[in-house]
């Protein structure tokens, strides 16, 4: 197990003032990981990671610092913890942005009299991301000719109905925001894999052109995936040609009963 090193501006824990030991257990592949990787560095705030591979079974010694296998996790010291373990992406996020105070990024709860309600708003668009959104991607990688364009028509129709009105007055971040918030640090991971599925040809180019008609989502996706703390460990290419590989074992697999071609 080897650590890699991120050292960004020293971001320190408000509560007593220590620079904190941070180890996040990451995939660079896995958008759920991607999650912490924006939070830390929109925060500042430095880091080691240890990279666990997805594509075979997980170690035992992992195991005990997740039992579920998944990643994001995070270890953190800090003169007051002792190597605490926090899991799951969002709770990692939401973790961070609570212990390193950031207003813009997300407000601390009692910060100002509006700070509970866009705490509130920022959830509910995560929220509304995952589940009315990111359900209808992998079908669409899945279709093929005729079904693969209807099946990415309602993914954009998806979008204009459920996400852009709540972009409305993005200034270009959420909520008018200037800079990257917490809502962009939980669901830039998706958009921007749209976008490359989109370039790949893993989803069709309409649905991208059908994004591009929407004037709320277009300019704020043009400016989440400009943004250095989305970019910094996202290989495009190499993503999508690994999601192109998953594919096509899931087709092979919902055709044949396993993934692989009959011989």
């Amino acid at each position: 197990m080897s650590a890699n090193v991120h050292h960004v501006s020293n971001g320190t824990d408000s509560s007593n003032g220590i620079a904190p030991k941070i180890i996040l257990y990451t995939n660079h592949g896995c958008p759920w990981a991607h999650r912490a990787h924006i939070t830390l560095r929109a925060l500042r705030v430095p880091y080691e990671e240890v990279i666990i591979p997805l594509d075979r079974p997980r170690e035992p010694w992992y195991l005990e610092i997740n039992p579920r296998g998944l990643v994001p996790s995070m270890r953190i010291s800090n003169g007051i913890l002792q190597d605490e373990i926090v899991t799951e992406s969002a709770i990692v996020s939401t973790f961070l942005a609570d212990m390193f105070p950031n207003s813009s990024f997300w407000p601390a709860s009692r910060e100002s009299p509006t700070s509970a309600l866009t705490r509130a708003r920022i959830a509910f668009f995560a929220d509304t991301w995952v589940g009315k959104i990111n359900t209808h991607t992998v079908p669409v990688m899945m279709a093929e000719g005729e079904e693969k364009e209807q099946l990415g028509g309602k993914l954009v129709e998806a979008v204009k109905k459920e996400i852009e009105p709540m972009l409305e007055g993005a200034g270009p971040f959420f909520g008018g925001s200037e800079s990257i918030t917490l809502a962009e640090a939980l669901i830039a991971p998706f958009v921007i894999r749209c976008q490359t599925y989109g370039e790949t040809g893993l989803i069709p180019k309409s649905v991208l052109k059908g994004f591009d008609a929407l004037p709320n989502y277009s300019k704020w996706s043009k400016a989440v995936r400009a943004e250095d703390s989305v970019t910094y460990v996202f290989d495009g290419p190499a993503i999508a040609e690994k999601s192109a590989e998953r594919i096509e074992e899931r087709k092979a697999k919902a055709k044949y009963g396993y993934a692989g071609k009959p011989g």
